[in-house]
């Protein structure tokens, strides 16, 4: 048998489980675009109350627009302490999940071209933002004595060949965020998992690329699997996110076509 190589992806068809996410409240951040608006819609359309949390507060007029009063839309930089207070104040006393999909790319820099900017950007929304909004809504949980919380890490989560040294640092920093969190809040009965995408077909910007840091990754890049859709991602996050995922935390899911095993 003969194998060669198709980098189409396979068809798929959504399923939604009605009811799914019935009487919860979810934060996704990232919710206006791409694989956090993804996971607003599907939760949304699975009977779950969303927080819908973008940088970019016009792109949550079509979320709205689409998901109608299941969707609470708040602009807000999950940097900002006062922001990530809105945000909270915003789902009310019962939180049962968060989703934190939200971040940015670096520009494939190695450390000795990285800018302190850079670095910092890359740092502060891809990791501190995470922990900030974990931080917040945990009292919810606790009081509550459940919760789920899914944190988008990446790829770049899981070797080196993935990103730049800024997204890639952040990534891995995520994924520690992500399991030290598991083990604190397992006796509460709060779940704390990652998915860790590959290629997804979303419009995240990429700032100018690093010619450096690109001339040595481009060998790796070419074995990756071909892009997936947000939906994709949106089903690993959400199946976390719900109770079919009850018996699991502390899991780093790879959806990233395979990627992971190569």
């Amino acid at each position: 048998m003969t194998l060669t190589a198709d980098r189409t992806v396979q068809e798929w068809q959504e399923r939604i489980t009605p009811d799914r996410f019935a009487g919860r409240t979810v934060i996704v951040t990232g919710a206006g675009s791409g694989i956090g608006r993804a996971t607003a819609s599907r939760i949304a359309r699975e009977g779950g109350r969303v927080v819908a949390v973008d940088v970019a507060a016009d792109r949550l007029d079509a979320v709205v627009g689409e998901l109608g009063e299941a969707i609470v839309a708040v602009g807000g930089d999950i940097t900002s302490t006062e922001d990530v207070a809105r945000i909270v104040a915003a789902a009310g006393e019962q939180i049962d999940g968060l989703a934190n999909v939200a971040g940015i790319m670096d520009d494939f820099a190695p450390v000795h071209e990285v800018t302190d900017a850079m670095w910092q950007r890359v740092l502060a929304v891809n990791l501190t933002g995470s922990f900030q909004l974990m931080r917040a809504v945990l009292p919810a949980m606790l009081a509550a004595g459940h919760g789920s919380i899914v944190n988008v890490t990446s790829e770049a989560g899981l070797r080196g060949s993935a990103a730049g040294t800024a997204y890639t640092t952040s990534k891995h920093a995520v994924i520690g965020l992500t399991k030290s969190a598991a083990v604190m809040y397992a006796p509460h009965g709060i779940r704390v998992n990652g998915v860790a995408p590959g290629g997804v077909a979303t419009n995240i910007a990429i700032p100018a690329i690093n010619p450096t840091g690109m001339g040595r990754l481009q060998a790796f890049h070419a074995i990756l699997p071909p892009p997936a859709q947000a939906e994709h991602l949106a089903a690993a996050i959400t199946y976390l996110l719900s109770d079919d995922a009850i018996n699991v935390s502390g899991a780093i899911l790879p959806s990233d076509g395979g990627w992971s095993a190569q």
